[in-house]
């Protein structure tokens, strides 16, 4: 059986200075088909336009902290998402410091909103379970920056069993027999013999996993909580020549990020949120590769299946 999707889209890959090429930091990930945007650096909803992503759709947002690339986009999310006549609620996740900024936002602007947005505060110096729906689990990942930061763990849960075709009919299992087997349970036979759903039953496919961590300067807890993901977006603000730089404004040099999957044992590695004083984002990617050589620069529009 063909997976579901679990795709991630890139919307802007700079740091806190824009520049013509790139717009500030902001992901869609697709989980069978419903959408979560994480972080919304300005413009966000222009290049979901551009990305053939509907702003409709969206279910959920998650905002890892309180400087402006990373959240001045939302204020113009809700002000589109309020004239496409949104009805439904619109769940944010973020660091508990949004309730106030968004409090005062609405005072003056969401008079004619028709939908409620909602922050659900994230402690960010706690790893949690944070969301879940049929598909997936969302946890926080704390972060090390200068203002309370969280980073995001999207796990999607494990497709139901399917049952070796050839034991149905070698031991006549029942219509219930073969629902415990796909719950994950053994089943006893008539004759006493047990049927373990591990040998009974396979996955169609692995469930699959993304982590999220910007804005963060290297971190132990980091490393912990993302091992193994299969895909790991670590920001690099920062090449190492610009290390002091990077540890006195609690960033990460692409060599951190590429130590971070390297400890982790993370699958693939994408690194962004590139300042501006970089022209060319290429010398990033050398900087990891020897590093870890699973790494991948972020580029706007860009789709990564997971």
């Amino acid at each position: 059986m063909k997976p579901m999707t679990f795709e991630l889209t890139i919307l802007g890959t700079s740091s806190a200075l824009p520049t013509k090429e790139h717009y500030p930091t902001a992901h869609v990930l697709n989980v069978h088909e419903r959408l979560f945007l994480i972080d919304c650096g300005e413009g966000a909803q222009i290049q979901m336009l551009h990305a053939g992503l509907s702003i409709g759709r969206l279910d959920a947002v998650f905002i890892s902290h309180l400087h402006g690339d990373h959240v001045f986009g939302l204020f113009g999310l809700l002000s589109t998402m309020s004239m496409m006549k949104r009805q439904k609620e619109l769940p944010i996740y973020a660091p508990a410091q949004l309730e106030d900024v968004l409090r005062d936002h609405l005072r003056h602007f969401g008079a004619d909103m028709a939908f409620q947005p909602v922050v659900h505060p994230v402690d960010t110096g706690t790893p949690a379970l944070i969301y879940t729906n049929l598909g997936m689990t969302v946890y926080s990942i704390p972060l090390k920056h200068r203002v309370p930061a969280t980073g995001f763990l999207f796990r999607e849960k494990p497709p139901w069993r399917n049952v070796c075709k050839q034991l149905v009919a070698t031991h006549q299992l029942t219509v219930s027999d073969i629902r415990h087997l796909k719950n994950g349970n053994d089943v006893t036979l008539p004759d006493g013999q047990v049927l373990l759903c591990d040998k009974a039953t396979y996955l169609s496919y692995m469930p699959r996993s993304y982590a999220y961590c910007s804005d963060t300067m290297f971190s132990e807890t980091v490393i912990e909580q993302v091992r193994g993901v299969d895909l790991l977006y670590h920001e690099t603000t920062f090449l190492s020549d610009k290390s002091e730089v990077a540890q006195r404004t609690m960033h990460s040099t692409a060599a951190d990020a590429a130590t971070v999957a390297c400890r982790a044992g993370v699958k693939r590695l994408l690194i962004g949120h590139f300042s501006s004083r970089y022209g060319n984002k290429e010398s990033f990617l050398q900087e990891a590769l020897p590093v870890f050589p699973h790494t991948q620069i972020a580029e706007e529009l860009q789709r990564i299946e997971i």
